[in-house]
């Protein structure tokens, strides 16, 4: 194929694509762990999303004529979200605190995640239905799933929330297996 560029119809949007999906997924975790208080990773990441960031400008500003390394710069944009918030939820960095509300089976609930290692704590609250029990637990990230599919096997009705928290100190975790 005479006069085909190579470069600027196919490497240039490879490359670009590539460079995007890298640098926005740093930018995603980035921004991640700074929200979460993990904020001594955030410069490392920061210097290199910017860094390949502008490489990638330059050479579209260099090279670029046709549409096809601007629409590999948008889809590098896009899966680079997706991808760095599936990073950063496959690293389950920091914590989180599951609040469960219960009319029944609050005993059994305490019970089983105590068994399973878990800090726990528990009150008697009072609901729109009558009395409830509320627990408490803060849990590793990485632990999650295994807290939930706990609450659902022992009262599948209860009604629980999960928020992230910043810092744990102290405590009690699982021992990691």
């Amino acid at each position: 194929m005479e006069g085909f560029d190579w470069y600027g119809n196919v490497i240039l949007p490879l490359f670009v694509f590539a460079s995007r999906v890298g640098d926005v997924s740093l930018g995603t975790l980035r921004i991640i762990l700074t929200a979460r208080g993990k904020r001594s990773l955030a410069p490392l990441l920061g210097f290199f999303e910017v860094l390949i960031w502008i490489v990638v400008v330059s050479q579209l500003i260099t090279h670029a004529r046709t549409p096809f390394a601007f629409l590999g710069y948008a889809a590098g944009f896009a899966l680079g979200n997706f991808l760095g918030i599936y990073i950063e939820e496959w690293f389950a960095i920091g914590y989180v605190i599951v609040r469960v509300i219960l009319q029944q089976d609050g005993e059994r609930l305490f019970s089983a995640l105590k068994r399973e290692g878990f800090g726990v704590t528990v009150f008697n609250g009072q609901g729109t239905r009558g009395p409830v029990k509320l627990i408490f637990t803060v849990v590793r990230r990485r632990d999650l799933r295994k807290v939930l599919s706990i609450i659902r096997a022992v009262s599948p009705s209860a009604f629980f929330s999960v928020e992230d928290i910043r810092a744990a100190h102290a405590g009690v975790f699982p021992k990691d297996q």
